[in-house]
């Protein structure tokens, strides 16, 4: 099996976190992954609507939606 190659993403993370860090600064980094990464789901998601005409209605249908089969034990 080949070596799985580290992202750019991986890399730099690496260089920031070949300091030691104390417990606060730690949180602190994770926090802002955290929040750039929900970010920038938000906005696709924003897109998506936007994109797609969704409204609450969509949503509306979507949370009534059955998409389960039904179980059949053979």
């Amino acid at each position: 099996m080949q070596p799985q190659k580290l992202t750019n993403l991986q890399l730099e993370l690496l260089k920031v976190f070949s300091y030691q860090l104390n417990p606060q600064q730690l949180s602190d980094i994770k926090n802002l992954l955290t929040h750039y990464f929900a970010e920038q789901a938000t906005q696709e998601m924003d897109k998506l609507w936007e994109e797609n005409n969704w409204d609450d209605n969509t949503m509306t249908s979507w949370v009534n939606e059955h998409l389960r089969t039904p179980y059949n034990p053979t």
